[in-house]
């Protein structure tokens, strides 16, 4: 999967700039001149940032109370655009306004509302509008489209997933073949690394598939795992699948939103995602989904149905006679939330102000820079090395064009004692156990100094833990 924003290891052109700059990359006056030049700094200007203060476990004798937290946590909830409360008063006042007269009155009636988000979340994720819907939540969205496009045979009825996918997708593969009467002891085929490996190597995906491929169904990978942060190789997955007849699709939760995607072109079966991490929606946010046009015309394909699968044009008929819509548009079950369409049309208006590939590049070079850092200050040491400083083990791969904004770390030490001190000191990030703090510096709103923040944080937190 060839990636355009990464034609040169960000380190170097990260170095060359503090050269011109007569500075340091570790100086925060490179930071700083960094983000003077970004062109999409001021995008930062459309979100809330969290204050120090509010936080709940930061420790006030630590922190300015009134600055900016230190948020490297939109692999897992986004940042609120400011653009959220004026949508959801616009909705609020067609309740009040229109009463029942507002599914098709006021600024966006409600029937209708879910078409407000489609252009541009087909624009996100490289898909023609008819391909994508958004409706539901992601592992509704999964089990869904697994009604589907999952129809096991006698000799074809695995799914393949990583390893360590995220627990909602193993399960539901597990409740799938389970449904149609096998077992997920021979019928789930897990991908993992390669021994003392963190990662997972495409040549290894793309063999066990030409190996396994005869009995395999559906392949369901994330476009980005969540736990190591890997980008997969999802052009060169997809080709493998479906050179040995399987259907591929994937989960694009820390995918959507981070990383350039290309379903349409990919010839992907089917995917979905939700919207609340990179794409900024708020917890719980209406969810999308994806249909290859390969498949709009099998509407006689097996799938759970729902009024709203129903063509418009008929729709309110109300026969009982399913008109069914088709590709993706017929997996709709119900009228769509316009409270949950709102925060997403929010974020959606600023992710309109740029390009994915422009984020893309800006990603690249932001969490180019996390990685300078952290390796600068805290380098694992060499085999055999013995030293008595803390130090950090980035897991998530060193080349770019295999991760999208996050890094996942492991520590020297304990991780509870270095996130209980990152806290303390504002920082807004996560772990995942057994042994992983993930950080990610989201192009959107996070900025340099961020990333130069954080490190300097790390290292008060590092000493703190010791002690």
């Amino acid at each position: 999967m060839a990636d355009p924003a990464v034609s040169r290891l960000p380190a170097d052109v990260l170095r060359e700039k503090a050269a011109a700059l007569g500075c340091q990359p570790e100086d925060q006056s490179f930071a700083v001149a960094m983000d003077t030049e970004d062109p999409l700094h001021g995008l930062r200007e459309d979100f809330h940032i969290p204050k120090m203060k509010d936080l709940p476990p930061t420790d006030p004798t630590l922190v300015c109370a009134d600055d900016d937290c230190v948020y490297m946590c939109g692999n897992s909830l986004g940042l609120q655009p400011k653009g959220v409360r004026k949508y959801l008063e616009q909705d609020m006042d067609s309740w009040a306004k229109y009463g029942v007269f507002g599914h098709f009155e006021g600024a966006r009636p409600w029937a209708l509302c879910d078409e407000y988000v489609i252009e541009q979340s087909a624009r996100i994720v490289g898909a023609r509008q008819e391909e994508v819907a958004c409706m539901n939540g992601l592992t509704v969205n999964l089990h869904l489209l697994l009604v589907s496009f999952y129809r096991p045979t006698a000799t074809r009825h695995k799914i393949l997933i990583e390893g360590k996918a995220f627990p909602s997708d193993h399960y539901a593969m597990e409740s799938q073949i389970r449904f149609h009467g096998y077992d997920p002891a021979t019928s789930l085929l897990l991908a993992e690394p390669r021994p003392g490996e963190h990662t997972l190597r495409t040549e290894d995906i793309v063999s066990l598939i030409e190996r396994e491929g005869d009995a395999i169904a559906v392949v369901v990978f994330s476009g980005v795992q969540y736990y190591t942060g890997q980008l997969f190789n999802m052009a060169a997955i997809t080709k493998a699948g479906h050179s040995k007849g399987c259907v591929v699709g994937f989960d694009l939760a820390h995918a959507v939103g981070n990383a350039e995607l290309h379903l349409h072109d990919w010839g992907v079966d089917f995917a979905c995602w939700c919207t609340y991490k990179y794409m900024n929606s708020g917890a719980g946010g209406l969810a999308g989904a994806f249909v290859h046009e390969n498949h709009a015309d099998a509407t006689d394909a097996p799938r759970f149905v729902g009024w709203w699968g129903h063509q418009m044009s008929t729709r309110f008929q109300m026969d009982n006679k399913l008109d069914l819509s088709p590709g993706v548009n017929g997996f709709r079950l119900s009228n769509p939330p316009p409270l949950l369409v709102s925060p997403l049309l929010a974020s959606l208006d600023v992710f309109q102000k740029t390009t994915m590939a422009d984020l893309r590049r800006k990603s690249v070079l932001l969490t180019g820079y996390l990685e300078l850092l952290i390796k600068k200050f805290y380098p694992k040491p060499a085999a055999g090395e013995v030293t008595g400083r803390p130090w950090v083990d980035i897991i998530t791969p060193s080349d770019p064009a295999q991760r999208g904004c996050q890094l996942s770390l492991m520590f020297s030490m304990p991780i509870g004692s270095v996130f209980t001190q990152l806290e303390r000191r504002g920082v807004a990030c996560d772990k995942r156990e057994p042994n992983v703090l993930r950080i990610a510096p989201a192009p959107l709103y996070n900025s340099f100094s961020d990333v130069h923040r954080f490190v300097s944080l790390l290292g008060q937190s590092l000493q703190a833990a010791q002690l």
